[in-house]
C-alpha cells in the first residue's frame, strides 16, 4: 500500500504511455490512490460472463473497463494537448494550493 497522494484526478485528461493501448488518451473516470491506479474511460476494456440474477435478469457478455497502473498514464498538459507533462503544486501568498504542469524541459505552465 502507498502513502504517496495520486497526482492524477478524476476528470483529468490522461495518455496511455505504454500496454496493449499505448497512444490511446481518455479521461479517467475513479482513482484508486492506495493501489495506484486508474480507470480511464475507452481503454483496458475486458468482457465478462455474467449469469442472470435479480440485478441483470438476461445475464450475458458484459463489457467493463478494469483499471491499470498509473505509472502507465501521463497527464495531457490542457494547453498543449500533443504532449505529457508531471504535475507540481504551488502554494501562492495568498496560501492558495494550486496545481502546476511540468514539461520535459523544466518550463512550468500554470
Amino acid at each position: 500500500m502507498s502513502n504517496l497522494k495520486a497526482k492524477i484526478l478524476k476528470g483529468d485528461t490522461v495518455l496511455v504511455k505504454a500496454g496493449k493501448y499505448k497512444g490511446t488518451s481518455g479521461k479517467v473516470t475513479s482513482v484508486d490512490a492506495a493501489n495506484n491506479k486508474v480507470i480511464v474511460e475507452g481503454v483496458n476494456i475486458v468482457k465478462k460472463h455474467q449469469k442472470p440474477s435479480r440485478a441483470n435478469s438476461a445475464g450475458g457478455i458484459m463489457e467493463i473497463t478494469k483499471p491499470i497502473h498509473i505509472s502507465n498514464v501521463g497527464i495531457v498538459h490542457p494547453k498543449d494537448k500533443t504532449k505529457t507533462s508531471r504535475v507540481g503544486y504551488e502554494i501562492d501568498k495568498k496560501g492558495n494550493k494550486t496545481r502546476v504542469y511540468r514539461q520535459a524541459d523544466n518550463k512550468e505552465i500554470k
